[in-house]
Formats: structure tokens, sequence, C-alpha cells
């Protein structure tokens, strides 16, 4: 294998990983392509002197999301409604499992899941890539330290807050049996209008979110409570009679994805803690369902 052809293998690593710090593909897409051409406008002598290529190109990547991630907030202000990770099916090469040894802290499909990207956009941006190098990809402090700047021991803390932030927050989470079990309930209830059923599923302070990006209709303020966000779901159908929902695979267990006239129109998934749904999560942004056409 020539030097191009190892560097293009990074290729999917690179965009698994920037997809974890990023939410979205178009965004860890762009990271990688400025990874890759940050380093071929380095010299060939600059190149002689990297002893590993792949490991210059995360810590590369590290950097560009970082740089990306400092600058998210003021894009964020400007975007129409609510602002959700993107899904991503189970099936997709940015949800598998890429050649490295994750920690036992969170597995590499579970690091995609829409409930725990949503845990992550409350991180700090350091934290955050701190969090995704070391915990999810393995990453060693010494080297985390050269993307986010600080001290390895600096960055073994980013770590650690950043570590504890996420179980504080995902404490109590279903295990996938547990998640897949109330996700049809969740459906049934749904399918045949059931309210008594659907607010059954729901914990009481359950919260609906929706991503339309303000591209196509979608609620621009989260739904709060089991009474409202059941009510508010059964209203859809009437919305859309040509709907159509599929229960479909993706990395956090059972979700759907409703389509329209055969295209996807959008993907609900669910976070639930315990029996119950504590969060409804509709992505209807034909942006951020590039994975699901």
């Amino acid at each position: 294998m020539d030097e191009i052809d190892a560097l293009e293998a990074e290729r999917r690593n690179l965009l698994a990983l920037a997809y974890r710090m990023l939410g979205t593909v178009a965004d860890a897409e762009d990271a990688v392509q400025e990874t890759y051409l940050r380093w071929y406008r380095l010299t060939g002598a600059e190149r002689e002197q990297i002893a590993n290529p792949a490991a210059w190109l995360t810590r590369v990547a590290g950097r560009v999301c970082l740089d990306h991630l400092g600058s998210a907030r003021a894009r964020r202000e400007r975007y129409v409604g609510e602002w959700l990770p993107e899904p991503v099916p189970g099936e997709s090469a940015i949800a598998a499992s890429v050649p490295v040894d994750p920690l036992d802290r969170v597995s590499l499909d579970e690091s995609v899941s829409v409930a725990l990207m949503v845990v992550l956009e409350s991180l700090t941006p350091a934290e955050r890539v701190a969090f995704v190098l070391h915990d999810i990809f393995a990453v060693p402090f010494a080297e985390i330290a050269e993307t986010v700047g600080r001290t390895p021991d600096a960055t073994r803390q980013l770590a650690s807050q950043a570590r504890r932030r996420i179980r504080e927050r995902r404490a109590g989470a279903a295990s996938r049996e547990a998640h897949d079990a109330v996700a049809r309930a969740f459906a049934e209830a749904t399918a045949t209008g059931d309210l008594a059923a659907l607010i059954g599923v729901l914990d009481p302070d359950v919260v609906l979110r929706a991503d339309g990006g303000g591209k196509i209709s979608a609620a621009r303020r989260p739904v709060f409570g089991a009474d409202r966000v059941a009510r508010f779901l059964l209203g859809l159908p009437h919305l859309e009679p040509a709907a159509t929902i599929e229960p479909t695979r993706t990395p956090e267990g059972l979700a759907f994805l409703v389509r329209l006239h055969g295209r996807a129109d959008s993907v609900i998934s669910v976070d639930v803690a315990g029996d119950r749904i504590v969060a409804v999560y509709m992505v209807r942004n034909p942006d951020k369902l590039t994975l699901w056409r």
C-alpha cells in the first residue's frame, strides 16, 4: 500500500471521529477534507518528519473540530428552531466499529446515539474533543494535549469532567432490550391513536424536540409534558395522511423512519429511562437525512 492509499484508508476513521465531535455528516466531511488539505500542504521534508501519519491526521482532525466547535454557538443562534444531531442508520459506516479498541466507558455504536450526542452538545468544545478522542477512540492524553493546547494533566481533567457530566445526564438510561420494548409500545399506541396508552409510556416530564432547520415544518420550540407530547404526536397523521412509518435500527436501538411519497421525511427516536420515554427527537431537516436516502 503506497502513501496515498494508506492515508485514504484513514478517511473512514476520521469521519467517524469528526461526526462524534460535530454532530452532522456534512460538518464531519468538511472537517476531514480540511484535515487532508493540511497534510497535502506540507512539504516533502515536513512529511518525512512525521513518524505516524495516522496519528498526525487524528490530531489535526481534532484541532479542526475544536475550532469548528468554538464558533458553533454563534451559528446555532442563527438556526431556525431546535438544533438536533443528525441521526445515523445502525448499519452506517459512521456507526460501525473502527479498527481501534475503544475503552469500556462507551461503545462506538452507543456514542452516536441521538440521546448521547445531545448530551455531548452540553460540553465545552475542549471537553468534547478530549472525551471523544480518549474515551471513544483511545487516543493517549499526551497526544490529545497537543490538539487542545493543554497539558496532559489538564487534558485528563477535561475528559474526567466530561465523563462525569455524561454519567449524570445519562443516569438511569434503559438497556437496549428495555429501550426497544418501550419503543414498540410507543409505536403501537401512536399507530392506534390510543391516547391513554401513549401517555402511559411517556414520562410525566417528557420533552419532544423537532428539527426542521427552517426548511420544513417542525415545532420550533420544545413540547413539554406527557399529555401535550401525546396529543402532538397523535395529531401528526392528520397533517400528512400519506406518510408511512417504518421501524428502523439506529445505534441506540429501535427508532422510526417516516416516509412521505417514498422519500425519507423524518427520523423519530426516543430516549428511555427505566420503563418510560423521557425524550422524543424528531429530525426533519432534509440536510440531516442524507444517510437515509
